[in-house]
């Protein structure tokens, strides 16, 4: 069970961490529960502060490289943890005449604080009353 990259002796566990820890694609990662989800950060933070420590011993050079595809990794999964968090929130939140600030549509100040197309839409009481007594006049010619 030795393994021709590292220079210290890894114990079963270690190596199947070491191996699995490659980079990660965010479309396995969304198929994963929570609690799966923060084992594999769990396992992600401490692989990194192992190659972080290789660092100042000064391990190999492809341990070295490695720190990036880590920090990578761990950036990957907290993201996906943050958007299945907020697509619940979502959820909860969904036809509910308040929202927090976050969940809301961000558009533009403009846009948000325009009339509705109901609120344009809508006549005064004496343009009603106008177009009711002098409706849209008929010609026999049209231009």
């Amino acid at each position: 069970d030795e393994v021709p990259y590292c220079s210290e002796r890894l114990t079963p566990t270690q190596h199947t961490v070491r191996i699995t820890m490659a980079k990660l694609k965010v479309s396995e990662l969304r198929t994963k529960n929570k609690q799966e989800l923060l084992n594999q950060l769990k396992d992600l933070k401490a692989e990194l502060a192992a190659l972080r420590v290789a660092k100042v011993t000064g391990g190999a050079p492809n341990k070295l490289s490695k720190i990036k595809v880590v920090r990578l990794s761990i950036a990957r999964v907290l993201t996906v943890i943050s958007h299945n968090q907020r697509a619940a929130l979502q959820k909860a939140y969904e036809g509910k005449q308040h929202k927090p600030l976050d969940l809301r549509v961000k558009k533009t100040r403009a846009i948000r604080k325009a009339l509705t197309k109901e609120q344009a839409s809508k006549k005064t009481v004496k343009i009603q009353k106008k177009t009711a007594q002098f409706g849209l006049r008929k010609f026999a010619i049209k231009a």
